[in-house]
């Protein structure tokens, strides 16, 4: 009788676990699990270096599953309303997390809201329209097309003056429109369209994992540029097809507003 009571015991013990670490499971937030997952995929990388292709895709598979309610977020926010019409519309950010690695922030845009052309040197950044709708433009470099190629005024037909100093060849990655639900964009240090502009074409909201994030120290900053498109260039035969335009290095725009707000949606336990 002993030893059948022991076993009784056992199995009620076994049976209590698995039931709490049922509950703890479905107690872990996405945010949670997206954090845990940036640690693990991050966790040998460093600037220039890309995860595994492995690692890419079970952030994206995390990132993809998430809408806004995981994060505490409604169209009828504060956030995603314009308040004045003369000036372009405040963006606000969200700081979930930011590490050697990784950091995880929260861009929210009202309509016709703008985060001109700008770069992630280094870095892999991982983007999800978590709502609304938005275009999305962005470039690579086209460094291997032939030397000979120099911009002139002619080659620069969008009506910006510029001097042909400075600029340097882009081929255009993205050039769409995107509406959630949709997959998550993802970018590389050299590939994948770095250097990108987002323009809101309703309320939206971008979640953006860095890694590694932007580091002044470092010589991680965000650099941004005119684009002047491009209506016609001689390019090899497996290039053509493809849209280029000159970028040109410019100060961040003074008319660009972003600031931070708290984050109050789930709390990542670290």
């Amino acid at each position: 009788m002993r030893i059948e009571k022991n076993v009784s015991e056992r199995k009620g013990k076994q049976y209590s676990d698995w039931k709490k670490n049922r509950r703890r499971q479905r107690r872990v937030s996405p945010v949670q699990i997206l954090y845990e997952t940036c640690k693990q995929v991050f966790a040998n990388c460093g600037p220039g270096v890309v995860p595994s292709a492995e690692n890419i895709e079970r952030l994206k598979a995390v990132l993809d599953s998430m809408v806004e309610a995981d994060v505490g977020l409604s169209p009828n926010l504060p956030y995603f309303k314009s308040t004045t019409y003369d000036t372009p519309p405040t963006i606000t950010y969200l700081h979930l997390h930011e590490c050697d690695k990784f950091s995880i922030g929260i861009f929210c845009l009202p309509p016709s809201a703008v985060i001109p052309l700008h770069d992630h040197p280094g870095m892999t950044v991982f983007s999800k329209l978590l709502f609304g709708e938005m275009h999305i433009k962005s470039y690579d470099w086209a460094d291997n097309l032939p030397a000979e190629l120099t911009p002139n005024a002619n080659s620069l037909d969008n009506g910006v003056e510029a001097d042909s100093t400075g600029l340097r060849l882009a081929k255009v990655k993205v050039n769409s429109a995107f509406r959630a639900p949709c997959k998550t964009s993802i970018l590389y240090p050299s590939d994948g369209g770095n250097m990108h502009c987002f323009t809101a074409r309703t309320a939206c909201a971008v979640l953006d994992v860095l890694g590694p994030p932007y580091c002044d120290p470092e010589g991680r900053h965000c650099q941004y540029y005119y684009d002047f498109p491009l209506a016609n260039i001689s390019v090899p035969e497996e290039q053509r097809g493809c849209d280029y335009a000159w970028l040109k290095e410019r100060e961040k725009p003074e008319d660009l507003t972003v600031v931070g707000a708290l984050y109050k949606g789930p709390k990542i336990v670290k």
